[in-house]
């Protein structure tokens, strides 16, 4: 396991279509460690794999849930927003886009499908912030930056140094996006698939 570079908004493969994951080997494996590393070091709550240089379809998460007062990480590979309902806006920041937030669309609820780490095919139903963590993190993977849905980057805004964006139980959010929107829902691990899910429409 280690701490990755997180590589800034000008390098190229964050503009870049990430591939799917063929098989959950042993290196998807370590780079998913890696990627938790990455995203603890840097007080984050959720991280793409081309954020660290790399293009294949893995994202991670993790939000301290106040309510219950549990950590929930989601670890999932080849993603994919089956459905969207509502909108919201959400005020977003970006590990890649260090200092800057910025106030953007996002869809109220999501259904997320894919593979855990373990190779199983979950779906995830999230509404709140963590539809939006989900649906920020998957946009990576296509080459879609938060400040793409921005009319200008003069509607960016500098947050104070040491700004923490990782949200522990109990403590009040910092974050507008939390304060004023839905209420945060669990989606820890998915519910898993029953074995005779239709492999035609599954992600590889």
């Amino acid at each position: 396991m280690a701490v990755r570079p997180i590589v800034n908004y000008e390098n190229p493969r964050l503009r870049m279509k990430s591939i799917k994951v063929k098989k959950i080997e042993r290196s998807i494996q370590v780079l998913i460690d890696d990627m938790l590393d990455t995203m603890h070091s840097a007080s984050g709550i959720g991280l793409a794999a081309p954020q660290i240089g790399v293009l294949l379809r893995v994202i991670v998460a993790e939000y301290d849930d106040e309510e219950t007062e549990e950590t929930c990480q989601t670890v999932l590979v080849n993603p994919e927003i089956q459905a969207r309902e509502g909108e919201w806006m959400a005020e977003e920041g970006c590990l890649s886009i260090p200092g800057f937030v910025g106030t953007v669309p996002r869809a109220e609820r999501v259904i997320v499908r894919g593979k855990n780490r373990a190779g199983k095919f979950v779906r995830i139903k999230a509404d709140g912030v963590q539809a939006h963590i989900l649906q920020h993190e998957i946009d990576h993977l296509d080459g879609i930056l938060y400040i793409d849905y921005l009319g200008s980057l003069d509607e960016l805004r500098p947050v104070e140094p040491g700004r923490r964006r990782r949200r522990k139980a109990g403590e009040e959010d910092d974050t507008e996006a939390a304060a004023d929107g839905p209420a945060p829902v669990d989606m820890c691990c998915g519910e898993p698939e029953p074995a005779s899910a239709d492999p035609a429409t599954a992600p590889d």
